[in-house]
């Protein structure tokens, strides 16, 4: 028998929940409307939790092929419109009569509610799907509230802020949150929102909440042709010159973006990165800092306000941090969070504040790097064989207040060439070994220094798949180190434009604290130089390492545009996988010379016994031996997980999806692109 008739079978028998899991199989094999009618009329009327969603899309489907669409309006209007007809009535009456009042919006026509030109079907809690009556259509999924800023407000700071047909309420309520009160920068600044359709901008009104929106008077509507009085001069039509006020400084509450830079792993050019943003007017911007060294500071900041006792006291105890006024507003704060303590951190230290254009529209972001020594992946298996990945840093980072406190969001990632980057990954450990055993600083001598397993690392490290149920990854994109060195031009008017910053001339340089062409790190290429991108690393990577890695982040390869350089693209299977980490001969030897390093300085048993040299030698090599067993066995393992497929699932079980790449202009590329 078929799904389907096992379906209509136990739907014949009474068997409704049982029918409801046939019916869902058999939907996954059937194209036939009348059956993927029968299926969604089943299962709307005897599933269970989000079954409805299943009937719910069939029906939009259907009704725009123009199949049964008499029969669907009715049961979508009885399921969907009707139970929720109230709510949607009484949003729109209470916008109408906020706007009524509201004195930037110069029409108020409202038509009737009966009247308006769409209706909004509830899909969930925050989703909907617009159906226009005229062209008796079922418009996409909505989602009003969706956290994710879609094109760039602030391209153009030269002139009030100008959006048009904005119907998200979370973009609107970005830009109230993000655009300066007019009274605080001492110039007209409001948020002009122009509509080209009133009727339709009266029917989103019954999804929308206003009011949080009108309380500050930031906004002014246009419709239509009002467009030609932007901008308006208030001190002529309103009698409001703002040119009075006193140019005010940023408060810690008003910062509530921030953008973070992630670390997809160490040595993918970050550093370049940090360069071109510092100085940026628009943002708030530092070099990278250690987590853990920010966690302590804001923690110490912290501590230390709980035990002043009067202002007094807390400017003496941060008299380093040099802006008296954020430390009043921070110490006045009794509800003061740790993103409050990291935006005053910011906003004091001099250099990334006084880069600031304190005149600016827009309230400035902070830009963020929270940097770790690594980024360590662990693979693991659930029951039904799917693979998940842990990482502790970004676990760190995700549960962390810091992170959770900032409303808006804007991610980007840095990559650069895999195999590149493991090569220079290779070389900083090594060097790093080698710079401390000749310096043997006194607080270093209990410290031991290894080189890690880094092949492994890169082939689990997979920080490019985005959980899309992650808040801190909704909003995010992928950009290649090689195109920001190419093609700056491109690169960093899309990446501006998608991080919601005008393009500014801070993007056409490198500097560090306002220095141009900085060494940030030692043996780093200055500014735009090429070098870093076609540097191979010979001596710290092989090709069996290097084929090993590109075939298991093929998918990385392919979907970023790189090309292979050595995996053939031939087949692979555990015999070839185990060949190829059989000959993993540089990293090998630089993890064994390290852990040998490291047991030149044991003299004693596990039991407390002094060791003769003999027998720390013995020692010595049984460890090794074991230790090398270990890592070799652990590369097996990973191997044979991933050779069954690069699919890996977030932990409610849901597949992982790659970071969309930032895409560039082909009319402002300098070069041809890298592959």
């Amino acid at each position: 028998m078929t799904s389907l008739e096992i379906a209509q079978k136990l739907a014949g028998l009474g068997a409704v929940e049982d029918a409801c899991k046939a019916y869902k199989l058999a939907l996954q094999e059937e194209q036939d409307a009348t059956i993927q009618m029968e299926a969604a009329v089943h299962i709307l009327q005897f599933g269970k939790g989000e079954d409805y969603k299943i009937s719910y899309t069939l029906f939009r489907d259907l009704y725009n092929q123009g199949i049964f669409q008499e029969n669907i309006l009715e049961m979508m209007d009885e399921a969907f419109y009707q139970p929720n007809i109230r709510a949607l009535k009484t949003r729109y009456e209470k916008n109408c009569k906020l706007l009524s009042k509201y004195p930037y919006l110069f029409r108020k026509d409202f038509p009737a509610f009966e009247d308006l030109p769409i209706r909004f079907y509830p899909y969930d809690d925050d989703s909907y799907t617009p159906y226009i009556i005229a062209e008796k259509h079922f418009g996409e999924y909505i989602n009003l509230k969706d956290p994710k800023i879609t094109r760039n407000f602030f391209k153009d700071l030269e002139n009030p802020i100008l959006a048009k047909d904005v119907y998200s309420q979370y973009e609107l309520e970005y830009l109230r949150d993000n655009v300066r009160k007019s009274e605080d920068v001492a110039r007209e600044n409001h948020i002009y929102l122009h509509y080209s359709s009133w009727p339709e901008f009266c029917a989103y009104l019954t999804c929308l909440n206003l009011r949080p929106l009108l309380e500050e008077q930031k906004l002014v509507f246009l419709f239509g042709e009002e467009i030609a009085e932007y901008p308006i001069n208030f001190e002529e039509r309103f009698g409001i010159d703002y040119g009075k006020y006193t140019l005010q400084p940023v408060r810690v509450r008003e910062v509530t973006r921030l953008i973070w830079h992630t670390q997809l792993a160490t040595h993918n050019g970050g550093d370049f990165f940090n360069e071109i943003f510092d100085g940026h007017p628009n943002l708030l911007a530092m070099p990278s800092m250690m987590m853990y060294n920010v966690e302590e500071m804001v923690e110490k900041v912290r501590t230390g306000l709980r035990n002043c006792q009067t202002l007094a006291d807390a400017v003496q105890a941060m008299e380093t941090w040099k802006n008296p006024k954020v430390i009043e507003e921070l110490y006045h704060n009794r509800s003061r969070t740790d993103k409050d303590i990291l935006v005053a951190l910011f906003l004091c230290e001099e250099t990334a504040s006084s880069l600031s254009d304190k005149k600016s529209r827009i309230v400035p972001a902070v830009f963020f790097q929270p940097h770790f020594h690594n980024m360590s992946f662990q693979l693991e298996v659930n029951t039904a064989e799917q693979a998940m990945l842990y990482s502790p840093q970004y676990e760190q980072i995700r549960t962390s207040p810091l992170f959770q406190g900032f409303k808006y969001i804007k991610t980007f990632t840095p990559m650069r060439r895999i195999t590149t980057s493991y090569g220079a990954t290779v070389k900083f450990m090594q060097g790093e070994i080698a710079q401390r055993l000749e310096e043997k600083k006194e607080k270093e001598k209990n410290e031991k220094s290894i080189v890690n397993d880094s092949v492994s690392e890169r082939v689990l490290n997979r920080s490019f798949m985005i959980d899309w149920q992650d808040r801190l990854y909704h909003d995010s994109v992928l950009v290649r180190f090689e195109d920001g060195k190419l093609n700056p031009k491109a690169t960093f008017t899309a990446l501006a434009a998608f991080l919601d910053l005008p393009y500014t001339e801070s993007l056409t340089y490198c500097s560090l604290k306002g220095e141009r062409d900085p060494e940030s790190l030692e043996g780093n290429d200055l500014g735009f130089s090429p070098a870093a991108i076609y540097r191979t690393y010979d001596d710290y990577a092989n090709d069996s390492e290097r084929c090993f890695i590109e075939y298991f982040m093929r998918d990385a390869y392919e979907y970023y545009g790189y090309d292979f350089l050595y995996y053939d693209g031939g087949p692979m299977d555990m015999e070839r996988a185990e060949e190829l980490i059989s000959d993993f001969a540089i990293i090998d030897d630089y993890i064994t010379k390290s852990w040998e390093k490291v047991f030149a300085e044991t003299d004693v048993s596990q039991d407390g016994r002094v060791l003769g040299l003999e027998e720390k030698q013995a020692v010595k090599e049984k460890f090794l031996k074991n230790y090398m067993e270990q890592v070799q066995e652990n590369r097996k393992k990973n191997a044979a997980v991933l050779l069954r497929g690069l699919r890996f699932i977030n932990r409610n079980g849901q597949p992982l999806q790659m970071m969309p790449r930032l895409q560039l202009d082909p009319a402002l590329l300098e070069q041809p692109l890298y592959h």
